[in-house]
C-alpha cells in the first residue's frame, strides 16, 4: 500500500520566486527540519529534468543521505523529485505552487515508496518510529520557514 501525504501553506510571495527557493535544492536545508541540503552531482549545476543531486538529512545524531533525481521542472508551477538510498526507491516528493491574489499556495505531497524491508530498515537508520506523521509535521515547519523566508523576499 502506498502512503501518500500533502500539507499546503498559502505565502505571501509570488509563485516564480517560491519555486525559485524550492527548487534550490541545497538550500533546502534552511527550512526543512530533516533535510540538511546537499549538492547537484553528475554535472547538474540547477534544477532540470534528470538532474541529480545528493541529498544529506539528520534526526538528532542520526545522519544519511539519499540520491535524487528530478523528475518534474515547471518552473512557477511543479517541482518533483525522487529519492533512493543505494539504488532502493524511498520517496517521491513533489511541489506544485498555484497562483492566487495575496501571492501563491504551495502544496508539499510526500509518497512513501519503500518496501516493506527499507519500512522495517528505515526506523532505526533514521531514528524515527512513525514516518507518516514525522514528515506530516516537517512538511509543515518546512512550509512554514519558506514562507517566512519568501516573504522577507530572499
Amino acid at each position: 500500500m502506498t502512503t501518500s501525504i500533502s500539507v499546503s501553506r498559502a505565502i505571501a510571495a509570488p509563485a516564480d520566486q517560491v519555486w525559485d527557493l524550492i527548487s534550490d535544492l541545497p538550500r533546502m536545508g534552511e527550512w526543512s527540519p530533516e533535510n540538511t541540503g546537499g549538492n547537484w552531482v553528475k554535472g547538474a549545476t540547477g534544477p532540470a529534468v534528470d538532474a541529480r543531486f545528493k541529498g544529506t538529512n539528520s534526526n538528532g545524531r542520526k545522519t544519511w543521505s539519499t540520491d535524487v533525481k528530478v523528475t518534474t521542472c515547471d518552473p512557477g508551477r511543479a517541482f518533483e523529485f525522487r529519492s533512493t538510498v543505494m539504488g532502493i526507491g524511498v520517496a517521491l516528493w513533489g511541489y506544485t505552487i498555484e497562483a492566487t491574489e495575496a501571492g501563491c499556495t504551495v502544496t508539499e505531497t510526500w509518497t512513501d515508496e519503500r518496501g516493506r524491508i527499507a519500512k522495517l530498515l528505515g526506523g532505526p537508520a533514521s531514528g524515527v518510529a512513525d514516518r507518516n506523521e514525522h514528515n506530516r509535521a516537517g512538511m509543515q515547519t518546512t512550509l512554514d520557514n519558506l514562507a517566512a523566508s519568501a516573504e522577507a523576499g530572499a
